[in-house]
Formats: C-alpha cells, sequence, structure tokens
C-alpha cells in the first residue's frame, strides 16, 4: 500500500514563513483517508509562523548537508541548523511511517525537489534542492512537487 509524506502547508496548515498555506484538495483527501502524514520541516523545529522567509546562499540542500552553504533568513539569520535539524526529524518520521512517496512544496529552502530560490531574496531560482529534499534523497526516498504529483493525477 502506498503511504504518503506530505507537507503541511499542502493540506492546509498555515505553517508557510507568510503564515498562509497552499492547500491542495487532492493531497488533504490522502490525510483524510489515512493514506498520508505530514510535517512542516521549519516548524517542526520551532521556527514561528510567520517567519522571514529564507533561501540558501551559495548553493542547495546537499551543500548545506556538507556544510558548504548556509541557510539564511531575510534579515541576515544564519537559520542553518534549524533546517538540519527539520531535515531530521522529517527524515525519522518518513522511516518510521515507511513511507514509499514524498510530495514537498515545489521551491521551498526545505522541501523544494527541482528549483529552489538562489539566496539573494530577489525572488531568482536556481536548479536545486532544499535540505529536507536532500536528506531524505541520500536515504533513498524519491520526492516529488505537487505540481508532479497532481500532473501524475491527471495522466491516469
Amino acid at each position: 500500500m502506498k503511504k504518503y509524506l506530505i507537507s503541511a502547508c499542502l493540506i492546509g496548515e498555515n505553517v508557510r514563513y507568510d503564515g498562509k498555506n497552499c492547500l491542495q484538495q487532492q493531497l488533504k483527501q490522502l490525510i483524510e483517508t489515512g493514506q498520508a502524514v505530514t510535517i512542516c520541516p521549519e516548524v517542526s523545529v520551532g521556527l514561528s509562523t510567520p517567519r522571514p522567509p529564507a533561501e540558501i546562499g551559495g548553493g542547495d540542500g546537499f551543500d548545506v548537508l556538507n556544510h558548504q552553504a548556509k541557510v539564511m533568513d531575510a534579515q541576515g539569520n544564519d537559520v542553518t541548523q534549524a533546517f538540519i535539524s527539520g531535515a531530521e526529524k522529517t527524515l525519522k518520521l518518513a522511516q518510521k511511517h515507511q513511507i514509499t512517496h514524498v510530495i514537498l512544496k515545489a521551491n521551498s529552502p526545505s522541501c523544494g525537489s527541482n528549483m529552489i530560490y538562489d539566496g539573494t531574496f530577489t525572488g531568482q531560482k536556481i536548479q536545486g534542492v532544499g535540505v529536507t529534499t536532500a536528506l531524505l534523497e541520500q536515504h533513498g526516498f524519491q520526492v516529488i512537487t505537487e505540481d508532479a504529483f497532481l500532473k501524475q493525477l491527471e495522466n491516469k
């Protein structure tokens, strides 16, 4: 049986940096039917909602895990350790629940799986993954965005 891990913002929880969510009804239904668990890596380790936006500077999530890049918020605070801790907590949840499919929020410095913001807070994106996605991928999980998942549903 498929078991999903989904970003909390995608099922309507107001956990994004701006205090909002990105509700996708099809994903919320997976929670309601018991096929999924949810987490926000940042909120899981105590970052507030709302909070200053954060971006990875100098690379992507793999670089953060290798201590070659940092996650900074728009106020100049280094939030790297919080993002790593959130990734570790998410990995433990995925392993505990024997997750088979991971659907995380596109473009996020934690959850992005194709593109992330470039660290300049100018809206520019680069190819790369967030910190949580990088850690999950290092442990054999395939991570897709909500857009990719919804496109798969349409094509069935």
